[in-house]
Parts: structure tokens; sequence; C-alpha cells
């Protein structure tokens, strides 16, 4: 079953629920509708891979409203985003630890025989397709410019 399908059939369950299925039915209903208008602008299908990345996207921006938001102490949207985030995470692949990023850095690190924190490029461009919606983009580049000593 693809992912999209995954989510169709989750939407249905989620109607069925009624009430203490709202929240999760309007995150899905969401991400299907983010992923549907990406799919209208590439005028493509798109497959697991490009959904992942839709989804990932969807997490990181609640992730950035969740620091603004937090900013301004509004604990009730913060909890509604972390619920969302929750929603959104069961669609990704299995997230990737600090520990697993770490080690993954280095491997790279060793790969392209990176020196130096101008290395940094060579580094992100070769592990960033590992990492691709397992892992917040900001963390492995905090994670790669701390081995890098930047």
């Amino acid at each position: 079953m693809s992912l999209k399908d995954r989510l169709f059939e989750d939407m249905k369950t989620a109607m069925k629920a009624k009430g203490e299925g709202k929240l999760r039915l309007s995150v899905i209903r969401m991400a299907r509708a983010a992923i549907k208008n990406a799919e209208i602008d590439k005028r493509q299908e798109f497959d697991d891979a490009q959904v992942v990345e839709i989804l990932a996207r969807e997490v990181k921006m609640r992730r950035d409203a969740i620091v603004e938001f937090s900013k301004v102490d509004r604990p009730d949207t913060v909890k509604d985003l972390e619920t969302e985030i929750a929603v959104l995470l069961e669609y990704l692949p299995q997230q990737l630890s600090e520990g697993e990023i770490r080690q993954l850095a280095e491997e790279t690190i060793r790969a392209v025989e990176a020196q130096s924190a101008k290395d940094l490029g060579k580094v992100m461009g070769a592990l960033t397709p590992k990492t691709k919606g397992r892992a917040d983009g900001k963390l492995v580049n905090q994670i790669v410019r701390e081995l890098l000593g930047a």
C-alpha cells in the first residue's frame, strides 16, 4: 500500500471516529492537500519518496512555528502543533537518533576526506540524501559543523 493510499484509508477511519478523530482528520486532510498541491505544481503523480519529502516539509514548518509560538507564550497552540507533528511522524520513516546522525556524519566526512569547515558543502551534499526525511536538516548541519570544528 502506498503512502497516499494509507493516508486515504486513515482519513476514512478518522472520519468514522467522529469527535476523538477530529484533529487527526484535519492533519491528514492538510497533508493530502499539500501533496495534491505539490503534484499539481509539478504536473506529475508523486511516489512515496516525494510524499515523504512533502510530509517532512510539513513537520519542519510546524517545528518552526512551535519556536515562534513559544516566544509569544501560546502554550495551547504549541500543544496543538506538537499533536499535529506526532500524527505526521507516523507517516515518515523511522527518525534517526542524534547518535545515528553523528555516526553517518563521521562516515561521510571520512568518505569525502573533509578536513575543515570549508568542506561543509561537500559533506552536506553527500550526507543529505542519506538523512532526507529521516532527520531534521538543522540538526544534521549542526552536528556536521561540530565535527568539522566550525
